[in-house]
Order: structure tokens, then C-alpha cells, then sequence
């Protein structure tokens, strides 16, 4: 090995986490033990389905019928009747078919994958400023041209879309509940802009699903355009209470070239048939939670309601994912530690995961808590 590369790379990497560490965006690997003292408001178990009981004696029935691992990946032997059942279910819960319905081991990969390999050189993709890490990733992989448009703005998207349309193949990619701000765009307008310059809608509902829609299916069925979407995402480790992602493709072809490009699903060890059982058991659970949606949607509004109210900056919505925003790094860190000592465990969230003026503590409302309680505690905590 020649030492001075050597050398090159270790001042680089020093220099990168020395730096890390000044701005206070070091990030650090710490082990989270589950605690009946503590309450967790930092998970996305928005529904409280990883620990139900009919969702784990599902798991536990499938590591019985196939053990813990699908022990390959998913063109070879790695796709079981477990899987087969979750896409059944999935495809019920949509109304779909199943040639439309593809699972994949985690929402990163499968993101990663679509937007690497469906735009092209050439190709325009239209993203909101913040759309997931692994959206950008693999748009930036792909070749494609990416422009931004900022935070929520339909006028601005509505500009890039008379501009470029006709010029070129055109995707729009966008959250429905963005998972550190909580908010949400105006999908019916989305929808709109759609019929009027027919580009490629890539929704990812990874914070909506099972929160929002008559059948829990997400935002686009609450706001009534579900069938205008090209290509939706969602993922089963937040509200389904298990791990892994599907995609619902509106051309079945695109599943069809899916399996055969995608390296991430040809290549990977499949998705444990106990996750596929117990995000087919959550599916069945949620699916007819209709009444309590709307409460969880009142639960989540009203505690940012009297948040805001008390003095703290959370801004507006009832989605689950809330944000409590800090006007400095050291702010934050005080806060934190605040609610800590008070037995609340909450997430601190920074730059580069979110914009560099804008820390927060990032609460997740639970279907279980009462919103104006949770925020006195979290105000009498902040004290």
C-alpha cells in the first residue's frame, strides 16, 4: 500500500469528523433499551403496532414455518407464501393487483432504487426541497437533471412545470407528511398539475400510512387522488409496526422491469417472512380503525394547539411527526437533556438532516396519548 495515500485518507477523514464535531452535527451510534419508566416519543410506532399482540404472535408464527431468516434473496428461494399473503393483503387494502405491488427490504433501498434507475440522462426531476435523503441519492445516481423547488410550493412547481414540460421526460417527487417538518403539500393540486403537463408522480407516504384515508391506505386517499399517483411508496417499519417497504406501480410493466434491474432486491438477502406476517397482521388491524383516525388527527392538532399556545414554536397540522423548533445547537441540546431528566426520550434533530437554522426536537404522537397531556408534560418538562 502506498503510505502516503494512506496517510491522505486518514487526514481526510480526521479533518471531516474534526470539523463534525465543531458544528455539532457528529453523529454517534448509542444503544436504546425499551423502559415502562421512560416514555418513547422518539420511534415512528405511531399506531403502537410493534408491540400488539396478534402483530408478534404473527411474527412468531412465521419464524416457526420458516425461521428467522428467508436465508436468500428473492429470484432465488428468498420469496415465501408469507410474502405472497402480505402482497395479497396489500393489494386488498389498495384495491390493486398483484402485478402492481413489489416488496422491498427497507424504504431506503427502495427509493434508492427507483429514482437511480427510472429517470435517465436527459430526464427532469422536480423534488421539494425536503424530500428524503434517499430520494436525492438516487436521483443524483441516476443522470438525471434535479431541481429543487422550495418547501411546499405549488406556484414555484407550477413555474418549473410550464417551463420544462414538453421538453423532456418529467418526474415530481414529493412526501406526503414530511418526516421531520410534519407538514404536508396540497396533493389535490399536485394531482391538477398533473392532468395539465402529464409528468411522473413519485409519492412516498412512508408518514401518512395508516394515520390518514377511510382504509388507513394514507394522504392521497384522505385528499381523494390516489389513482393519479405513478408510482407510490410506503413502508412497513412506521405505523405497520414491522420492517420493510413496497411500491404500488400504476403501469405493472414498471414492477416487471423493476425485478429485472433493480440491484437492491435481485442481489439482497429478502425481507424475514416474520416481517411480511406481522405487516400483513398490522394491515388487517388498521385497515378498520376508521372512527379513530380522525381522533388521532385531533389528538395530534390539539397538542400542537396548546404547544403553541404555551410559547413553543411547533407550527401547524395533524399528522404525527411534530416539530419543536430552537433557535441555536445549544438550545436544542438543553432541551433535550430536559425532557430526558423527566423520562422522555425524543430525538434531537440537526444539520445536514435538516436545514442548518432550523434545529429540532422531533416528537412522534402515538395513537395511545392524549395530545393537550402529552404537551403539558412536554412544556413542564421544558421548564
Amino acid at each position: 500500500m502506498d503510505l502516503n495515500s494512506s496517510h491522505d485518507l486518514n487526514e481526510r477523514i480526521d479533518s471531516f469528523l474534526r470539523k463534525r464535531r465543531e458544528n455539532g452535527s457528529f453523529r454517534q451510534l448509542r444503544t436504546s433499551e425499551s423502559s415502562d419508566e421512560t416514555l418513547d416519543l422518539s420511534n415512528n410506532d405511531y399506531l403502537c403496532l410493534a408491540k400488539h399482540p396478534l402483530v408478534c404472535q404473527a411474527a412468531c408464527r412465521a419464524i416457526e414455518e420458516d425461521g428467522c431468516s428467508s436465508s436468500a434473496s428473492p429470484l432465488l428461494t428468498g420469496y415465501r407464501p408469507s410474502h405472497a399473503a402480505l402482497v395479497e393483503t396489500i393489494c386488498a387494502w389498495f384495491g390493486t393487483s398483484r402485478n402492481q405491488v413489489m416488496l422491498w427490504n427497507t424504504g431506503y433501498s427502495a427509493n434508492q432504487s427507483i429514482f437511480t434507475i427510472l429517470p435517465q440522462k436527459n430526464d427532469l426531476v422536480l423534488a421539494d426541497r425536503m424530500i428524503h435523503q434517499s430520494m436525492i441519492a438516487g436521483i443524483l445516481s441516476s443522470g438525471a437533471r434535479l431541481i429543487r423547488y422550495p418547501h411546499l410550493d405549488m406556484q414555484r412547481l407550477e413555474s418549473l412545470l410550464v417551463r420544462y414540460s414538453g421538453q423532456r421526460t418529467v418526474y415530481v417527487a414529493t412526501e406526503s407528511v414530511f418526516g421531520m417538518d410534519g407538514d404536508y403539500p396540497d396533493l389535490g393540486k399536485i394531482s391538477r398539475l398533473r392532468e395539465k403537463f402529464r409528468f411522473f408522480w413519485i409519492l412516498d407516504e412512508a408518514h401518512a400510512l395508516g394515520w390518514y384515508g377511510q382504509k388507513g391506505t394514507g394522504l392521497a386517499e384522505e385528499q381523494g387522488v390516489l389513482d393519479a399517483v405513478d408510482l407510490f411508496l410506503g413502508t412497513m417499519g412506521k405505523a405497520l409496526g414491522s420492517s420493510g417497504a413496497f411500491t404500488i406501480f400504476k403501469n405493472p410493466q414498471l414492477k416487471d422491469y423493476m425485478v429485472n434491474v433493480a440491484g437492491h432486491f435481485i442481489y439482497s438477502t429478502f425481507l424475514p417472512p416474520s416481517a411480511a406476517l406481522a405487516a400483513k397482521q398490522a394491515i388487517e388491524l388498521l385497515a378498520g380503525w376508521k372512527r379513530e383516525r380522525k381522533e388521532w388527527q385531533d389528538q395530534s392538532n390539539c397538542m400542537r394547539t396548546k404547544l403553541n399556545h404555551l410559547g413553543h414554536s411547533c407550527g401547524t397540522g395533524d399528522s404525527p411527526v411534530i416539530p419543536i423548533f430552537f433557535n441555536s445547537l445549544d438550545d436544542l441540546a438543553i432541551a433535550k437533556e430536559k425532557l430526558e431528566n423527566s423520562r422522555m426520550r425524543v430525538s434531537a434533530i440537526r444539520h445536514p438532516t435538516v436545514p442548518v437554522h432550523s434545529p429540532r426536537i422531533r416528537i412522534s404522537m402515538r395513537s395511545d396519548l392524549n395530545g393537550e397531556d402529552l404537551a403539558g408534560k412536554i412544556h413542564e418538562g421544558l421548564e
